[in-house]
């Protein structure tokens, strides 16, 4: 039986609090969206939190420097932040196209994080898919930053689902894993 505190407990734990700080930012994207200031802060603390958290998950996984793929989403989130800062102020067509941006950055990155993740946890398949998916989301977040109809938050919210969605089902499949394995 694995203790709290081992790499594969902690990424239950992370996917969990993946989940659910992607759900909360869901709620208060569709609750505040009226309100300009409240929305400036999600769309700046979304990549934000990403890094923060990629940074915190890399450094119980072996440390920055084992983790390359999740090193350099860190950058490409804290990034995406001060980016997000500035196209705020410019018009929502570029906070789309930023956040499109990173979407394909860092769910290429994510793929080959969970590549890499395979062999050792196992159920990598969930985050494999979701960086494909979020990729292709990017592809398309960039092309609707390009329309007619001004992009709000709400453009971004159901990626945050789908990603709420597969860190949510990467947690459970961990946790009954690990729960089928302790009753094998």
């Amino acid at each position: 039986m694995q203790s709290q505190t081992s790499p594969a407990s902690w990424l239950r734990s992370y996917y969990f609090g993946r989940a659910i700080f992607s759900i909360a930012w869901i709620a208060a994207a569709v609750l505040l969206r009226g309100q300009p200031a409240v929305v400036a802060f999600l769309l700046v603390i979304y990549p934000a939190w990403d890094a923060v958290a990629n940074l915190a998950d890399a450094r119980v996984n072996g440390g920055v420097i084992a983790n390359p793929s999740q090193t350099l989403n860190v950058v490409v989130s804290a990034v995406t932040a001060l980016a997000v800062i500035a196209a705020v102020g410019h018009s929502p067509y570029a906070v789309l196209a930023v956040f499109g941006v990173w979407a394909i950055l860092a769910g290429l990155l994510q793929l080959a994080t969970g590549a890499r993740r395979w062999r050792r946890y196992g159920a990598q398949w969930a985050m494999i898919l979701s960086g494909a998916q979020s990729a292709l989301a990017g592809g398309y977040m960039i092309s609707q930053s390009i329309g007619s109809v001004a992009p709000t938050i709400l453009d971004i919210a159901p990626y945050a689902g789908f990603g709420a969605f597969y860190f949510l089902l990467s947690a459970i499949w961990l946790t009954a894993t690990a729960n089928r394995n302790a009753h094998a």
